[in-house]
C-alpha cells in the first residue's frame, strides 16, 4: 500500500488537498492496514508518504483514515464502505465549542452546537465527531455533512501555514447523526493512542522531505558547516525512524494494551526531530528555498502549525507521570 501511494502522489502535484484526497479514495488507496493488526508500520509509512508530499493532504488523509479505523472499532464498518465518501475526524474539545447529541422522539439522534477545528469542512462529506449527551457524558457520533442542519462557517481560521486545510467552525442545528460506541468510547478504546501516534508519521514524512532537499543541494559539495546541518538532521531522523519501527512492532504484538506512553513518547520525539530538521534546513540553506521554491516554502510554513497539534509541556508532563509510576524504565536496553 505504501509503495502504491508513493507512486501515485507525484501525479497529484497540481491538485489541491481535497482533490488529491478524493483521487486517493477513488483509487482505493485510503484502505490502509488498520492499526494493531500486524501492519501498523505499513500504515504509518503511507501517512509519512502523504506528509512528504503535502501536509495539507496529509492532514485530510490522516483524518479520513482515522475515521475509517474508528468506525471499524465501533462495529460500524459498513458505514466506512460508502463509495466516494470523504471522512473527517473532528474531536477537538475547546470549552467554547461543544456539540450535544440528543435523542429524538422518533428514535433518531441529532446534533446541536458548534464544532471547532474542522479540517476540510468545505470538502469532506462525512465526519466522526466528539460530542456530549445532555447530561454531560462524552460521546462519539458519525454524521453526514450534506444535509439540512449543517452550516460550514468561515470562522476560526486565519492561518498561513496549513491554510489549505481550512479548519473552520461548523454549526449543527438538528443534523441527524449516529452514535458510535458508548459513553467514553472515543478515548477508552485502544485505537485512540494508535491514531495519535499516526499523526506523528505525517510530521515525520514532512521532515524527511526537507532533509532530502537538503541532501540533494549538498551532494558533491565540500561545505563543512552546511554538511554538519545535514548530519544533525540525519541523527534526529534516524532516531525517530527507529522509535517508529519499535513502537509499531510493540503495538502489533499487543494491540489491546494501553499505548498512551508509547504514543506520547513517539509524538514528542518526532516533534523534537522536526524542530531540529526545520532549524538545520534553514541554517544550511538560508532564505533562498523558502522564497523561491513554492513546495518547500509551503512545507516549511505548514509543518510548525501542524506540530502544534502536540500539547507540548502537557504531553511531557503526562509522559513523565507515566514513567514515574511505571514498573520499568522505558529506556532499558
Amino acid at each position: 500500500m505504501h509503495s502504491r501511494i508513493a507512486d501515485v502522489l507525484p501525479s497529484l502535484a497540481d491538485a489541491g488537498p481535497a482533490t488529491a484526497l478524493a483521487r486517493l479514495v477513488a483509487a482505493g488507496l485510503d484502505r490502509l492496514p488498520l492499526p494493531g493488526r500486524g501492519a501498523t508500520l505499513e500504515r504509518w509509512r503511507s501517512l509519512a508518504a502523504t506528509g512528504a508530499h503535502d501536509l495539507g493532504l496529509a492532514k485530510l488523509f490522516e483524518g479520513h483514515t482515522d475515521a475509517l479505523a474508528i468506525l471499524h472499532e465501533a462495529g460500524a464498518a459498513d458505514r466506512a464502505q460508502q463509495p466516494a465518501a470523504l471522512w473527517a475526524t473532528w474531536c477537538a474539545e475547546p470549552p467554547d465549542a461543544r456539540l450535544v447529541l440528543q435523542a429524538n422522539s422518533n428514535g433518531h439522534f441529532s446534533l446541536h452546537g458548534r464544532k471547532a477545528w474542522c479540517s476540510g469542512a468545505r470538502d469532506v462529506t462525512h465526519a466522526v465527531v466528539s460530542c456530549w449527551s445532555p447530561d454531560g457524558a462524552p460521546l462519539l457520533a458519525a454524521v453526514h455533512l450534506r444535509q439540512p442542519g449543517v452550516e460550514v462557517t468561515r470562522d476560526g481560521w486565519h492561518a498561513v501555514g496549513m491554510g489549505h486545510t481550512a479548519s473552520v467552525d461548523v454549526l449543527f442545528d438538528g443534523a441527524l447523526a449516529t452514535p458510535l460506541g458508548g459513553p467514553g468510547f472515543y478515548v477508552a478504546r485502544a485505537g485512540f493512542w494508535h491514531g495519535g501516534a499516526g499523526v506523528a508519521a505525517c510530521w515525520f514524512g514532512a521532515a524527511t522531505r526537507l532533509a532530502a532537499a537538503l541532501r540533494e543541494r549538498l551532494a558533491g559539495r565540500d561545505d563543512p558547516h552546511r554538511l554538519a546541518q545535514l548530519g544533525r538532521a540525519t541523527v534526529a531522523l534516524e532516531g525517530s525512524a527507529a522509535l517508529m519501527r519499535e513502537t509499531a512492532a510493540t503495538i502489533d504484538r499487543d494491540p489491546g494494551a494501553d499505548a498512551m506512553a508509547l504514543a506520547l513518547a513517539l509524538r514528542l520525539h518526532v516533534e523534537a526531530t522536526c524542530a531540529t530538521v526545520l532549524d538545520a534546513f534553514g541554517r544550511a540553506l538560508g532564505a533562498a528555498p523558502l522564497c523561491k521554491d513554492p513546495v518547500l516554502a509551503r512545507l516549511y510554513a505548514d509543518l510548525p502549525v501542524f506540530l502544534r497539534q502536540s500539547h507540548a509541556e502537557r504531553d511531557l508532563e503526562a509522559l513523565g507521570r507515566l514513567v514515574a509510576d511505571g514498573q520499568e524504565a522505558p529506556w532499558t536496553l
